[in-house]
């Protein structure tokens, strides 16, 4: 049966409207993006299906260019709608964090980072520079490694964060394993970055590390 004929507190678009899209079923809020169905199949039973198929919401949206384009129901004009919805969600989050008063909430540097890191499929080492109140001045991914390591300079961190006249820096990376649990050599790079940079007087916020299902803070597990 098409959506148009479900009864109207069951319509996705409808239900949206009238409840909030955190009402939404995973399947419901890709049938408003999908639109429309095909032969016999709903947006919604589409969707279900595509779910199925790629193992879950998440897969869809990460999905590359050829995964996603070659599942029933999809192609280069979803893939592009679908990217251009995901790079305008950071470039919201990105928004939110610069007109903060500061980075009084933690969480909210975990997803962005989240956001940023937590799909590159080889380790990508980033930096946030805050100035004197602790304002986002920018984010910059610096180094990018193999699958498992990436090498990552502190010359080079102090004279992007002098560049910028940044106060204080936030180091990230991923790991693309999924398991955020810091190395040894996360632990010694963290400690080299920390001595060079307070040479010049930027301090070192916290470093995290961007794993499948947590961003770990080494400032809140005490290696800072």
């Amino acid at each position: 049966m098409s959506i148009r004929h479900w009864p109207a507190t069951e319509r996705p678009r409808e239900k949206l409207l009238s409840r909030g899209a955190g009402s939404l079923s995973d399947a419901e809020l890709l049938a408003i993006f999908l639109r429309t169905g095909c032969a016999g199949k709903s947006a919604v039973d589409l969707a279900r299906d595509l779910l199925t198929s790629f193992g879950g919401l998440r897969q869809i949206l990460e999905s590359d260019r050829q995964s996603f384009c070659a599942a029933h129901g999809l192609g280069d004009a979803k893939f592009s709608q679908l990217q251009a919805v995901l790079e305008m969600g950071r470039r919201h989050l990105s928004s939110v964090m610069e007109q903060a008063p500061g980075f009084e909430n933690p969480q909210m540097v975990k997803d962005y980072l989240r956001a940023e890191l937590r799909h590159r499929p080889r380790e990508i080492f980033s930096v946030l520079l805050l100035d004197n109140q602790h304002r986002l001045l920018g984010y910059h991914e610096l180094f990018q490694g193999t699958i498992d390591a990436a090498s990552v300079y502190p010359r080079e961190v102090v004279k992007l964060a002098l560049a910028h006249n940044a106060a204080a820096v936030i180091l990230a990376h991923n790991h693309p394993s999924g398991v955020a649990e810091p190395s040894q050599a996360d632990k010694r790079i963290t400690e080299r970055l920390q001595q060079a940079l307070g040479l010049v007087d930027i301090r070192v916020l916290d470093h995290m590390v961007v794993g499948e299902a947590q961003v770990l803070s080494f400032a809140e597990r005490g290696l800072l």
